[in-house]
C-alpha cells in the first residue's frame, strides 16, 4: 500500500511479475495425497451426477447437475491450475464468475418449457393433444 507523500515508481504495474525473484513462478509440488483425494473427489461427483439423471426431483435434477459441475470445477481449478496457492483476488473472482455461469445457464434452461411447444409442434410430452 502507498504511503503518503511516497514517489511512485513509474515502472511498477502492480503485477506478480514486478515482486522480487520474478514474483510466484516457481512451481508448487502438490502432494500425492491431494491430488488422489481430488481424483477420488471428481470421480465420487461424477458418479453423484449420473445417479441423479435415474431419480426424478423434477426441476431440482437441473440445479443438482449445474452445483456439481460446478463444484468439480472450482476443484480442478483450486488444485490444478494452482489457484490454491495463488493470491485470493484470483480465486475470488474464478469461483464468482463460474457460479455466475451456472446461474445464467440454469435460469435459461428453466425458461424453455414455456417455448418449447411452439418450436416443434406436438413434441412436447407434458402437452395434451
Amino acid at each position: 500500500m502507498q504511503e503518503p507523500g511516497q514517489i511512485l515508481d513509474p515502472n511498477d504495474t502492480g503485477s506478480v511479475l514486478d515482486e522480487p525473484h520474478g514474483g510466484d513462478l516457481h512451481p508448487h509440488p502438490v502432494p500425492l495425497w491431494m491430488l488422489g483425494g481430488v481424483f477420488l473427489a471428481l470421480i465420487g461427483l461424477t458418479v453423484l451426477t449420473v445417479a441423479v439423471t435415474y431419480v426424478d426431483l423434477g426441476k431440482f435434477n437441473l440445479w443438482i447437475a449445474l452445483i456439481v459441475a460446478t463444484l468439480k470445477a472450482g476443484l480442478v481449478a483450486e488444485v490444478f491450475m494452482h489457484l490454491m496457492w495463488d493470491r485470493p483476488f484470483h480465486r475470488v473472482a474464478f469461483l464468482s464468475a463460474a457460479v455466475f455461469v451456472m446461474l445464467f445457464i440454469g435460469i435459461a434452461l428453466l425458461d424453455t418449457g414455456a417455448y418449447a411447444p411452439d418450436v416443434i409442434q406436438g413434441y412436447a410430452p407434458s402437452i395434451e393433444q
